[in-house]
């Protein structure tokens, strides 16, 4: 960065138990400089138990907000003035912001992943049969937004049935527990489990056999790193469209900026951070 931290400067956080990996500084930071926006994002180690303390802290200091990873995006919750319908209904907060003088709770990841796959890829959910392979966090997100995106079915993959039948309710009607099957006519597959994610014990894993996928069916990883994870590698080969999880991890915090500042956040800027960042490391 080359601005200056001044007796003006506002502070934002990402908090959790670890945080310091994190890439939402570079991006946040990013946003700030591009907007001339006199605003510094810092990682916070909280341990367990103490989100509320973070809460009262951004109260205490005026900090622009908060986003919120693990252990605290349900703890968090209890310690908001309010939270929104998403983070009601799918019961996690990561993002926290003032709205009216109040502190608000809300989960930007589902509509951060449905702005990455039309920024990727020009691709909106409108009218396509979905899999879900994965049931947990940003599952959940993706579930529940994936009704309001127009999505025409939602078939919901994972190990435990009873966790794919949580998930696919929170779609509605067009959500159910799906099979190895559903994959040979679904328009766009997800990858919403670790198994490809790198410097972890699967990363030499692939979730979905790409063989049985359609030549038209569109890959979407939630993982971004690596860049190209296994899946990602043979959904190329196969010439089918793919995406990783990088255009959900900014547009995320796309809509957690625009939620704090008030202002249009500069995508590209935050995009060409980040991007540099991974590949610095």
């Amino acid at each position: 960065m080359t601005r200056l931290v001044t007796a003006t400067t506002r502070m934002a956080a990402v908090i959790g138990d670890p945080v310091r990996h994190s890439l939402s500084p570079v991006i946040h930071n990013a946003g700030f400089e591009a907007l001339a926006i006199d605003g510094v994002y810092v990682a916070l180690p909280v341990g367990a138990g103490q989100a509320g303390a973070a809460v009262e802290a951004m109260r205490l200091f005026d900090w622009y907000g908060l986003s919120v990873t693990m252990p605290h995006k349900q703890a968090v919750m209890a310690a908001c003035d309010e939270v929104t319908d998403t983070a009601k209904t799918i019961n996690a907060v990561n993002c926290v912001f003032w709205r009216d003088g109040k502190v608000v709770g809300d989960s930007t990841d589902g509509t951060g992943w449905v702005r990455g796959l039309h920024a990727d890829l020009g691709l909106s959910p409108n009218g396509l049969k979905c899999v879900l392979v994965g049931a947990g966090g940003a599952a959940t997100a993706i579930a529940h937004i994936l009704p309001a995106a127009g999505a025409a079915e939602l078939a919901v993959i994972n190990r435990t049935a009873a966790t794919a039948a949580a998930v696919a309710d929170l779609a509605g009607r067009i959500g159910r527990v799906g099979s190895i099957d559903d994959l040979s006519d679904a328009d766009l597959v997800i990858n919403a489990t670790p198994l490809g994610m790198g410097s972890t014990d699967h990363a030499d894993k692939v979730p979905v056999d790409v063989s049985l996928l359609k030549d038209d069916a569109v890959v979407s990883d939630l993982i971004y790193h690596p860049a190209e994870t296994r899946l990602l590698a043979q959904a190329r080969e196969r010439g089918l469209r793919c995406q990783n999880g990088l255009a959900m991890l900014v547009h995320q915090a796309v809509v957690a900026f625009e939620h704090w500042t008030g202002s249009k956040a500069p995508v590209e800027a935050m995009t060409d951070a980040v991007q540099s960042s991974l590949r610095s490391r």
